[in-house]
């Protein structure tokens, strides 16, 4: 009669000891965190403004800058100048779209919440087509929330698994300045009629102006001014598509319901891609060698995700954390042979989640 109680007891003890082992665990998880973010804090009171913000900022303000000579470099009759002025007005999209819209949507290039605000409808909506609702939205409340978090952040928006791998890597993405604004018009379901209104005024702004540049200032027809168009806006499309994919998709998953610390769920959900001259300047810092970075520490601009790379990998490797890092190259490949593992197939919840 007396084994029951004691037997109870045992299980009592076993359960309070589990529970005890696992408050100590989610402890040193957050004091983990916690110590990094201290010790990248220390390097982001230590810089400069134009460490934080100017250097970011003067690249947008280049590439708005050069798009004047690139209208006139499309207006010449020169095959070299017509060109070099569609590379310069590719490359300066590119900054504008992708960089710009990316900082613009965390915040990162002005410490003033209004500001913030113009910025993300500026970039977003104006230069990039989209509607800065639904794209904060997506990009920051859920993909940075819940990164690799099935059903939540897991980057499936990137997946169309009715498409031929070659047809989706190389090139179904020269349709994304098409597929932007419809998307964003079918994002407006729902939203408040000032949201909307607002966002089919600011992405008409933003594409008649450059229609009506080429068409005045360089001074070409009503078609080839529309190809121009497209081919400044796809110029870049490829590894816009790539970087989106390559460093989330084929890394650990994770469940809703048991997912790990925010360190973990990072540091083995995250890939950077090495240094590249082209894509560090046109997409950032924070998008291609600082990934990481960016996703342990979002409202960073890219250039301060550079300067604390150092800080968070030697901390990362002293405390047995993965830093993950590949070439373009190889994901590349890896996602050519592995495709419909990776991209048509609904990805595994990894084991990681069981251990925490």
């Amino acid at each position: 009669m007396q084994k029951v109680p004691e037997e109870w007891r045992e299980r009592e003890q076993d359960r309070e000891m589990e529970q005890v082992v696992r408050t100590e665990q989610e402890q040193d998880r957050e004091t983990l965190m916690m110590e990094l973010t201290r010790l990248v804090q220390k390097a982001v009171r230590d810089s400069s403004w134009w460490e934080r913000r100017g250097i970011d900022c003067s690249i947008l303000a280049m590439a708005f800058i050069s798009l004047p000579a690139a209208f006139l470099l499309l207006g010449s009759s020169q095959v070299a100048c017509f060109v070099l002025g569609l590379l310069v007005m590719g490359v300066a999209h590119a900054v504008i779209t992708v960089k710009g819209t990316h900082l613009a949507s965390h915040g990162a290039l002005s410490e003033s919440a209004a500001w913030q605000r113009f910025w993300a409808v500026f970039f977003i909506e104006v230069c990039g087509s989209f509607t800065a609702r639904a794209g904060v939205k997506a990009h920051v409340k859920m993909h940075h929330a819940h990164t690799n978090v099935i059903g939540l952040g897991d980057s499936s928006t990137w997946k169309v698994p009715f498409l031929p791998r070659s047809v989706y890597l190389f090139i179904a993405p020269l349709a994304v300045p098409i597929i932007t604004p419809v998307v964003a018009m079918g994002q407006l379901k729902g939203q408040p009629l000032w949201a909307v209104v607002r966002t089919v005024v600011c992405v008409c702004v933003g594409v008649y102006s450059q229609y009506v540049l080429l068409r005045s200032v360089s001074g070409l027809d009503c078609g080839p001014a529309l190809l121009v168009m497209l081919l400044t806006r796809a110029m870049f499309s490829l590894p816009y598509i790539h970087v989106n994919i390559f460093q989330h998709i084929g890394l650990p998953m994770f469940s809703p319901s048991r997912r790990p610390k925010r360190i973990y769920q990072m540091t083995h959900g995250v890939l950077n891609l090495p240094r590249n001259p082209l894509l560090d300047w046109t997409f950032g810092h924070s998008l291609i060698n600082c990934h990481v970075e960016h996703h342990l520490f979002p409202s960073l601009s890219d250039n301060m995700c550079l300067k604390v790379k150092p800080i968070v990998s030697r901390y990362l490797k002293e405390k047995s954390l993965p830093y993950q890092e590949d070439s373009y190259l190889s994901r590349l490949c890896l996602f050519f042979h592995k495709y419909q593992e990776l991209m048509v197939w609904a990805p595994p919840i990894t084991d990681l989640v069981g251990m925490q």
